[in-house]
């Protein structure tokens, strides 16, 4: 009744059915994770941020790596901007989506170390080579407040650290790259500004890293996962249809046809 199933066409169905549902399994898993280290991130973004803001030189240092536990870590510093070594950072885009550049300006502190301050976004101008208006730093000795950033590079970013640029133009963020332009020792990571607001409001500051979305893994997850309940369903289905049109051809070729009535 069944022995179709070991034909040819069916064994090749059965295998990539049976390949099927380990791999959308497996899928469905991978999105899961996805998931949950999306609402581990946002967790960790919201503690950060709501915590009390303490002294940068407390968690970094000169050639400090900043682990991910002290990503968006609200941080404070004090110093003197060096606006003669600001330099740009190309390739970045505002609140809006438009492209311009982020303004990255040295803070020296008492001890002459320096901090790396975004100070936010600007536009660029009409010659995307020059260097673009960007709005002087405030004089004297400062206290600023942001939230601490991990030093940028090509492999974390995927952000291709180009060479020739225009004079005091950058691709990334690292403090190590500015320690050496600079001649000073450098904390590790850079300070992303969000107090004391920019005069005018240019330089816009960079908005916070979004921690209420968990975007759509889960639901993707649990789409993969009835994709490979489905496939045995379906499976079964059609065994079930091809060993009925079978027995109905077989019953209407059994059936002897009737002999035309005579006629008179």
């Amino acid at each position: 009744m069944y022995r179709f199933v070991l034909t040819r066409q069916w064994v090749c169905l059965t295998l990539i059915a049976l390949a099927l549902i380990p791999t959308m399994i497996k899928l469905g898993f991978w999105q899961y994770h996805r998931h949950e280290h999306r609402v581990a991130q946002n967790e960790l973004i919201a503690a950060n941020l709501a915590a009390k803001p303490v002294p940068m030189t407390e968690i970094t240092s000169p050639g400090h790596t900043v682990p991910r536990a002290d990503f968006w870590r609200a941080v404070t510093a004090t110093g003197t901007y060096d606006s003669a070594h600001e330099v740009v950072v190309r390739m970045r885009t505002d609140n809006d989506e438009k492209v311009g550049f982020h303004v990255l300006t040295p803070l020296v502190l008492s001890d002459g170390r320096v901090v790396l301050v975004n100070r936010g976004w600007v536009a660029g101008g009409d010659d995307p080579r020059a260097y673009p208006p960007v709005p002087a730093a405030p004089s004297g000795e400062v206290t600023v407040t942001g939230r601490l950033k991990a030093d940028e590079t090509s492999g974390g970013s995927g952000i291709k650290d180009r060479r020739g640029l225009p004079d005091r133009q950058v691709m990334l963020i690292n403090s190590e790259q500015q320690a050496q332009y600079l001649g000073r020792p450098v904390l590790g990571g850079y300070l992303e500004l969000t107090a004391p607001a920019p005069a005018g409001g240019s330089p816009e500051t960079v908005a916070e890293p979004d921690h209420d979305s968990i975007g759509p893994h889960m639901a993707y997850a649990v789409q993969w996962w009835l994709f490979a309940a489905a496939v045995p369903v379906g499976w079964l289905v059609l065994v079930r249809r091809e060993r009925r049109d079978r027995a109905e051809a077989a019953a209407a070729g059994a059936t002897p046809e009737r002999e035309p009535a005579p006629t008179a």
